[in-house]
């Protein structure tokens, strides 16, 4: 993985690009802690950080290709996973390779098919392609929006990155935020509308699209789109080719020419993923390292919930003995949690999943000092109907997003007079995607509101996870892979009737069948449990006095919140009866969420306007 930038500019002149190019490859760096390189002409600064994991020695970048007049220069951040196959029939078309790695093969394909190339990968990429003959700058995303693209588009210049700080850095982008924005941070986040980067110039090329930049204009194309189709597969038949596509997914991403490992929470997902690699370590005399992640102290305050009922470390232990890994319990300290906040915001660029974030980019870094590639299991839970509220019937049809039923907390936090649209804000973008829901004319209604409940999950809640994955891996420079994402599944899934989908009236029931004979049974059957948290009193007393320091502090973020609603939380914080968003935002991680966007207005200097 890696980590791109561009600016496409025919005003701003040569000596201005070769002032902000280092600057831009400088907030790149812990995305690509191996190498970086500039490529710069009149119109055109590209640059490119790289964390090398396949063909270390022949695919740097920025690549070039020329073929008679055509001149191809590419930055690419991702990986393919059919990379033989689109290598192979670029072979038969006469092109040849001086490497086996997949940059190479994302140029060639795109100077032979153009913007069709994208629908021939099956990969997590963002890319972007200048023709030097025409001047023109083609952009990309994968299907499920693994690999992040955001860009700034002003007059006809336009700056594109991996991150927003290096679209900031371009100098094209401002830190304004504007109403729609501060809605969607205090209304919507951590979650946020695809394609919108909160800062008012900022923007982000959704799932499965596409764009050129040519004569300053941008036009932008979808390639990829979930459809309505009917399932042709018996129930024998659906387990068997539910276990071929994971299974396959998950053996083209053990692909590596550095050291990988395994995430392991003991859940059904990652155990999965975990036997398949360990059995594919095991073909090659090798044995698999697996990591867990737990907090100080964790078991003496652990409490039982609807949404978290045990904990992992009897499964964990259970799955690693069985799938015979060196596994390693990393044990995060509390205090260092809450300090993590700040830097999980500056990688996100935004305010996040609080401290389910800081945990992830402490744990991240910790494997990081010994691998540089892992495997995780996000995204199974919304394909496949793993959340509570796929399955009470009083939420599933709930008219609004389940993992954030209610605004009253959110309302509560805020002075009156501030942001008093939120609910319609938030309605209008439920509804937004509830229109793009692809259904069949036979659907029953439960079998449409499975559908729409899985596009809300889809483009939004899973949206939010990949987000913190990405950014919080990649600031540690550890590539993560989610076989999961693999777009063949999520297009499966969306077809896959309820009954067999929620098989035996389980959670992921389809799944759990489909591998039923290759794991322990108490891992088959345990139930949902989501990624830990801290139940150490310790950490909601560190927030709170963090958070009491911020609201005697006048800023802007200050004028924007009620002290009394802030205070409330942190004096009756089992008052809070839902969740902020998901399953564990709730008092402590409000609190947490407080701090980031506190560091976040402060580090981005954000004006409100």
């Amino acid at each position: 993985m890696c980590g791109i930038a561009g600016l496409y500019s025919s005003v701003k002149s040569m000596e201005y690009k070769e002032s902000v190019a280092p600057k831009i490859l400088d907030t790149l760096v812990r995305r690509g802690p191996d190498e970086g390189g500039v490529y710069m002409d009149s119109d055109i600064l590209l640059t490119h950080r790289r964390l090398a994991v396949v063909d270390v020695e022949k695919g740097k970048q920025p690549m070039h290709f020329i073929r008679g007049n055509e001149h191809y220069v590419l930055v690419y951040n991702g990986e393919l996973y059919n990379t033989e196959e689109v290598r192979k029939e670029l072979e038969k078309k006469g092109y040849n390779f001086e490497s086996h790695c997949d940059t190479e093969v994302v140029i060639k394909a795109y100077a032979e098919y153009k913007e069709d190339c994208a629908e021939k990968f099956n990969g997590i990429f963002a890319f972007g392609v200048y023709e030097c003959h025409s001047k023109r700058l083609f952009l990309c995303r994968d299907r499920i929006g693994v690999k992040p693209l955001f860009y700034s588009y002003k007059g006809r210049e336009l700056a594109f990155g991996s991150e927003i700080k290096a679209v900031h850095t371009s100098g094209l982008a401002s830190s304004e935020v504007n109403e729609d924005g501060l809605y969607e941070l205090f209304f919507l986040g951590p979650a946020r509308t695809s394609g919108v980067g909160i800062f008012k110039d900022i923007e982000e090329l959704m799932p499965g699209e596409y764009a050129f930049f040519e004569n300053g204009k941008l036009q932008k194309h979808r390639y990829f789109k979930i459809k309505a189709q009917q399932h042709r597969h018996n129930e024998a038949e659906t387990i068997e080719y539910t276990k071929e596509l994971i299974e396959d997914a998950i053996n083209r991403q053990l692909v590596s020419d550095v050291p990988l490992c395994t995430f392991l929470s003991g859940g059904l997902d990652s155990s999965i993923i975990t036997h398949c690699a360990s059995q594919n370590a095991r073909s090659k005399g090798e044995r698999l390292h697996s990591f867990s992640v737990e907090y100080r102290d964790n078991e003496k305050y652990f409490e039982k919930s609807l949404f978290q009922p045990n904990r992992d470390y009897e499964y964990i232990k259970m799955m690693a003995k069985h799938s015979d890994t060196f596994h390693h319990e990393i044990i995060l300290d509390n205090g260092l949690l809450a300090e993590a906040l700040t830097p999980a915001t500056f990688a996100r660029d935004l305010p996040g999943m609080a401290d389910v974030d800081s945990s992830l980019l402490l744990f991240c870094k910790e494997v990081k000092k010994n691998f540089t590639v892992a495997l995780s299991g996000e995204c199974a839970d919304e394909l496949f109907g793993g959340y509570p509220w796929y399955h009470r019937e009083e939420i599933l049809f709930e008219d609004t997003f389940p993992w954030s039923r209610s605004q009253q907390i959110r309302s509560s936090i805020l002075k009156k007079s501030v942001l008093p649209k939120g609910k319609e804000y938030v309605r209008s973008r439920y509804i937004d995607t509830i229109k793009r829901t692809d259904k069949l004319p036979t659907d029953s209604k439960l079998e449409g509101r499975m559908r729409e409940m899985f596009m809300l999950n889809f483009y939004w809640f899973m949206q939010c996870l990949l987000d913190r994955k990405d950014r919080m891996s990649m600031y540690t420079g550890l590539e993560v892979r989610v076989p999961f994402c693999d777009y063949r599944i999520v297009e499966y899934a969306y077809n896959m009737p309820w009954h067999l989908k929620a098989l035996n009236g389980r959670e992921k029931g389809i799944v759990r069948k489909a591998f039923e004979n290759d794991l322990p049974k108490d891992i088959v059957y345990r139930k949902k449990s989501p990624y830990p948290k801290t139940h150490n009193p310790f950490y909601f007393e560190t927030v709170s006095a963090k958070v009491r320091g911020i609201l005697n502090k006048k800023t802007a973020l200050t004028e924007l919140l009620s002290k009394e609603g802030v205070m409330n939380i942190i004096e009756n914080p089992e008052s809070i009866s839902d969740p902020w968003y998901g399953q564990l935002m709730r008092s402590p991680q409000i609190l947490a969420y407080i701090i980031q966007l506190d560091a976040w207005f402060e580090k981005y200097d954000v004006k409100i306007v």
